[in-house]
């Protein structure tokens, strides 16, 4: 065994800790541990359960997605309710639990970050808008960090028209003494810049700003419109990011500028949006960069952090870094020079049909490794036992499908994989040889283009519904009725689940995948929710400040299912894919998830829609929770076949931590469900041998 060593370097040279979101500054998802084996997995059994608190089981509003850290047989997590806390690790008793209290915005935390000098122990964690410091030991706030204990994120993002909603749910990184920190913003025309900042861990002090959406005389300004940087947001980093701790770089994804379906206020190729950045992470100057989607206007976000690894190519040993593609797509590069490791083209695609949008010409398409997705969705892929095969097809024979990155029109358009991957936030995991195992899913997605409603006056919204059908009505649908699978949940008869002030609250503060609608004004606020209550209320909105406007809002997130709620595509539905990354070659891909009612019809499993990540042990196995079946599985990692699984007291969507205490082995999953119309709970749930 690995002794404890003093710096955060060190930490990741033990193999009891699971000391980083996703196990490590290379975001691998990685344990060394070996006790647990194919031959013994069999025998695990619940080894204690701890109720975090503040799930809404009533509501099934609330999510757990946090991967928790292990730090010398403490872990440190995220409860249901959004505090942080300290158990023993080997017996699941609360140490500490944080009870801060700030009025800010609503979040749905992947855990928290670690720092010591070998003295002094912090935890870091996002509450909302702020970045707090906490003592490592107590729980209790450090007075001397930030103003009073905490950062206030949304310093130095602002800009005019924009809204004020930022978050930190997924935990920062950490080099040295240096905290780097991403951030969650809106996804509307209001949204906030996306800048990656970086902190003194002692002092909360702002070393360096890396701008996502360069200003005058910066690298990248001339792949935008003049002033871009002022009235455009986003291209955040809000999935996370992983360190080289012995070169000093700091590897950070970016998602999509805002408003994500429409560019023609943006005319070009919009970097540093959607890229991976290699920053110096002392400094934050740009070493390289590379762009993944061109002007992206498809809402594909780099959805998780990058892997960092090392391949043979040609006999040699090289460092590398690769992220991941909500098109099932994955980019490798050389961790220091940026050159791709294996060929990527630039392929022409479809031009845009919308007046005053110019979409890319050309999009990046890696040749290698292999996609782990399917790439298109026609007729010949809908599902062969669909309850109503003929009107999809019908439907579909009217839409626009085919191929990757057309560009959403008036009519339907398809996006396959769905708008949230292919990959998501879980992200993948790579063993000791470099094999990557990614979590995915094929869920048929469509939407289309319509006018937004002309805001150059007071006039612009002047009734309840049509506030509605603005912010709110791409969602939760025309007719509040909701997605099938609850991800957008449905807001008719809402007075039986909430009260009127409870629903002004959700819209001030938001929740879960919605972020707080802090552009509304107090008569629009009143009047969205007078009409989700039934009355149609009329008004005249006072004059202000005009916030950030679009031409054109979107339809929805429609996930498409048949009539008895299954993807109308073809199984799998969810997958579970094992990539050599040194000949990027699959090894083996298998269904991730189930439906029971289907499988005891005699139906092979389909899979599941899915979130949350895998990790991988040097023992062999692969332990997954993330499917809507509420089930915990562990895998051979060499074939993929399910050698145990138990279920648990709600879905895992989140990633598993692997660790040990005094030489025993224990592997805990979140359980926090709430999505995809799945019970909400609260526990946190650990296995180990007898």
């Amino acid at each position: 065994m690995v002794l404890w060593r003093y710096n955060n370097d060190s930490l990741q040279a033990s193999e009891e800790n699971w000391p980083e979101y996703n196990g490590g500054p290379d975001k691998n998802h990685f344990s060394a541990l070996r006790q647990i084996t194919p031959e013994n997995v069999s025998q695990l059994k619940v080894a204690w359960t701890y109720r975090s608190g503040g799930a809404d089981t009533l509501k099934n509003s609330t999510q757990l997605q946090c991967n928790p850290i292990i730090i010398k047989g403490i872990l440190y997590g995220v409860s249901a309710g959004s505090q942080a806390f300290a158990l023993d690790a080997a017996t699941g008793r609360e140490i500490w639990k944080s009870k801060l209290q700030d009025k800010t915005f609503s979040m749905t935390s992947r855990g928290v970050s670690y720092w010591t000098d070998g003295v002094e122990e912090r935890i870091f964690f996002g509450y909302g808008a702020y970045l707090y410091a906490l003592d490592a030991k107590t729980g209790q706030v450090i007075p001397s960090f930030g103003k009073n204990g905490k950062i206030e994120l949304i310093d130095g993002i602002t800009r005019p028209g924009a809204d004020d909603y930022v978050i930190s749910n997924t935990p920062a990184s950490i080099y040295q003494n240096i905290l780097i920190v991403g951030t969650r913003v809106s996804e509307s025309a209001t949204a906030l810049k996306g800048d990656i900042r970086a902190y003194d861990v002692r002092t909360g002090r702002k070393i360096w700003t890396f701008r996502t959406i360069p200003q005058p005389g910066e690298y990248g300004y001339d792949t935008w419109q003049k002033e871009n940087h002022k009235n455009i947001g986003g291209a955040n980093n809000w999935m996370g990011m992983a360190v080289d701790t012995e070169r000093g770089i700091v590897y950070a994804p970016t998602g999509s500028a805002a408003f994500d379906f429409y560019g023609g206020n943006r005319k070009g190729d919009n970097l540093f949006a959607n890229c991976l950045i290699a920053l110096n992470a002392k400094t934050g100057k740009r070493l390289w960069h590379f762009q993944t989607v061109h002007h992206d206007i498809w809402d594909r976000d780099i959805p998780a952090p990058p892997n960092l690894f090392t391949v043979t190519q040609d006999g040699k040993k090289i460092d590398a870094v690769s992220v991941l593609s909500k098109q099932g797509f994955m980019f490798v590069f050389d961790r220091v020079t940026g050159k791709p490791l294996f060929p990527i083209e630039e392929r022409p695609v479809p031009a845009s049909t919308i007046p005053g949008e110019q979409a890319a010409a050309t999009q990046p398409f890696p040749i290698g490794p292999e996609p782990f997705t399917r790439q298109s969705f026609t007729t010949k892929d809908i599902n062969s036992f669909s309850a109503d095969r003929a009107e999809i097809t019908a439907e579909l024979a009217k839409a626009n499908t085919g191929q990757a990155f057309i560009p959403m029109g008036r009519q339907r358009t398809l996006f396959f994989p769905g708008t949230d991957g292919g990959a998501q936030w879980g992200g993948a995991a790579v063993d000791e040889h470099s094999i990557m195992y990614i979590p995915a899913k094929e869920n048929p997605v469509y939407s289309s283009l319509v006018d937004a409603p002309p805001a150059d006056d007071s006039k612009a919204l002047k009734t309840g519904k049509q506030i509605y059908l603005n912010y709110c009505g791409s969602c939760h649908g025309e007719n509040r009725e909701g997605n099938h699978d609850g991800t957008y949940p449905s807001l008719q008869n809402i007075g039986s689940k909430y009260d009127e002030a409870e629903i002004r609250q959700i819209i001030a503060k938001g929740r879960g995948m919605m972020p707080a609608l802090t552009q509304l004004k107090e008569a629009e606020l009143k009047a969205v929710v007078d009409y989700l209550f039934g009355k149609n209320t009329s008004l005249k909105v006072p004059k202000g400040e005009k916030l950030s406007t679009v031409p054109y809002k979107h339809t929805g997130y429609n996930r498409w299912y048949d009539r008895n709620g299954y993807p109308v595509s073809e199984p799998p539905w969810g997958t579970l894919t094992a990539i050599d990354l040194s000949s990027g070659k699959r090894r083996w891909q298998v269904p991730l998830g189930e439906y029971p009612e289907l499988t005891a019809k005699g139906i092979p499993p389909t899979g599941t829609d899915n979130y949350g990540g895998p990790a991988v042990t040097a023992g062999g196995l692969l332990f997954i929770a993330a499917s809507k079946d509420q089930q915990f599985r562990a895998m051979d990692r060499n074939t993929g076949k399910i050698l145990w699984q138990a279920a648990l007291p709600a879905a895992g969507y989140a990633s598993p931590s692997v660790y040990a205490v005094q030489g025993k082995q224990y592997v805990v999953i979140a359980c926090g469900g709430g999505k995809l119309k799945s019970k909400s709970g609260d526990q946190y749930v650990a296995f180990a041998l007898p």
